[in-house]
């Protein structure tokens, strides 16, 4: 089958992609996790009782041949076997007991030479070994070789105080292995059913514990496909919690800012049009006159000017705006005298404070620089001061302060104007929002000098607040570190 290089690529990205899905999935992760906690102590349980049962047959059995040797040495004593291995009664005893246990019996004398063995392979050899020379010295042995799977006893027969031969009884643990064997298997079938029975528990439980997650996942695509009229209410966990509370911030953040942008539009949009409409009307009537009075041309003409002018500023603020968004990582820093920097910009403004009679006054703590983007900056500071003239009253105030500490210096900027509301007090940083659309449009606002304001403290890791009643004037702090970290 024949696949263009293109589409085998994207298989392969497809594919790549579902593996990274089910590697990162949740409900994956929990199903595993449950299955496990599930499984694996069954698996314990399993091993614990298989051992238990091994090493309890073990010691029985031992404990039962080592009463049983015990007893075949009295007899061995009281038969004087050891000396003569005639004894018909005790050969028959001990073949007897060999075939019970399915095992093989020698008896040692104390020459170390084997005088009777149940499977008669060994008779008049010599047998010297660590566990008969440790019997001979009165003490028991017992040993379990599990790879052989053979238990091995050594009993002493004593005259009195003396060992006179060694019992030694070497039994075959086939029949325990066998038990074990068909105990493993009845555990393993036992584990595998209650595995599969864990594994289906675990599917259930998984797909209930992550049916929060997708359904708020399912609200957020909402959002994204432009329906965000409901708020979100899962409250199936602590944290699914938080992330609706979190949701519906942000939706509601979202509708503040989508609703600002409309009017923003709206009102750029007059803005713009309206100086565009009184330039064409100007025009048009000195288009419509043949002899233009030299008096009547230059008043049009410094109209149209003035309506220029305007029309410049809303659209210079709206590029200030975005060209903060595109070179937020691109600011020229440099060591800046800010009481100058300060003093220049209020020199600026002085004239348009003046034409309403507003006292501008600034006042200085102590010699203050900074590493600053100085056009950014300016920007910011003349946008605070401009903003405290224009919506000030007639014969109002500005005052504006400069201090610093070690790490930050500080500007204040305080006025006598009309205040802001304190529902509005919140949103008055937002881009495109005012707070009277009519006041700010008669005083030629657009709604971006705080947003610009707020963009370049930021970008210097500062910090601006706000404190105003309505009708009492308002107060702008602005915190910025001397020292510019990236």
């Amino acid at each position: 089958m024949y696949i263009q290089s293109g589409e085998l690529v994207t298989i392969l990205e497809v594919k790549e992609k579902l593996k990274s899905k089910l590697v990162t999935s949740l409900r994956l992760r929990i199903l595993v996790l449950l299955t496990a906690v599930g499984v694996v102590p069954c698996l314990i349980l399993k091993a614990a009782i298989l051992n238990s049962h091994v090493d309890k047959s073990v010691a029985a059995n031992v404990a039962e041949i080592q009463n049983q040797c015990t007893i075949l040495s009295n007899q061995l004593k009281n038969y004087n076997y050891i000396a003569d291995t005639k004894s018909e009664v005790i050969n028959a005893e001990i073949v007897q007991l060999s075939n019970v246990y399915n095992g093989r019996i020698l008896i040692i004398n104390d020459e170390f030479r084997i005088i009777k063995d149940t499977y008669e392979l060994d008779e008049g050899k010599t047998v010297v070994s660590e566990d008969v020379i440790r019997c001979y010295k009165g003490k028991s042995t017992t040993i379990y070789d599990e790879a052989n799977s053979y238990i091995e006893v050594t009993t002493p027969v004593k005259e009195g105080k003396k060992v006179i031969g060694v019992i030694l009884m070497s039994v075959s643990t086939d029949l325990y292995m066998d038990s074990q064997k068909a105990l493993k298997h009845m555990a393993d079938v036992l584990v595998g059913t209650m595995a599969v029975f864990i594994f289906l528990i675990a599917v259930v439980l998984s797909k209930l514990m992550v049916y929060p997650f997708a359904r708020i996942t399912k609200a957020i695509e909402a959002v994204n496909e432009g329906f965000e009229s409901e708020n979100l209410h899962e409250m199936a966990y602590t944290e699914t919690a938080l992330i609706s509370d979190a949701f519906n911030k942000m939706l509601v953040r979202m509708r503040a800012v989508d609703d600002s942008r409309k009017e923003f539009v709206s009102n750029v949009s007059h803005e713009l049009k309206t100086p565009l409409t009184s330039m064409k009307v100007l025009s048009d009537s000195l288009l419509a006159q043949d002899d233009v009075p030299v008096e009547l041309y230059k008043e049009f003409m410094g109209d149209i000017a003035e309506e220029i002018e305007r029309e410049s500023k809303i659209i210079n603020d709206l590029l200030s705006l975005v060209k903060m968004d595109k070179t937020s990582a691109n600011l020229n820093i440099q060591q800046e005298n800010i009481n100058e920097l300060v003093e220049h910009i209020l020199k600026r403004l002085r004239p348009i404070a003046a034409q309403r009679n507003i006292e501008l006054v600034f006042e200085t703590f102590r010699p203050v620089t900074a590493e600053i983007d100085e056009v950014k900056m300016s920007l910011a500071f003349s946008n605070l001061v401009e903003n405290a003239i224009k919506y000030n009253k007639e014969n109002g105030w500005v005052h504006v302060s400069l201090n610093a500490d070690h790490k930050y210096f500080y500007v204040k900027v305080a006025d006598s104007g009309i205040g802001i509301p304190k529902e509005d007090a919140e949103n008055i940083f937002e881009r495109f929002y005012r707070v009277d659309k009519s006041h700010s449009r008669e005083m030629g606002g657009t709604g971006l000098g705080l947003a610009i304001a707020r963009s370049a403290i930021i970008m210097h890791r500062g910090a601006i607040k706000v404190y105003s009643d309505e009708g009492e004037g308002s107060t702008f702090t602005i915190r910025v570190p001397l020292t510019y970290v990236v």
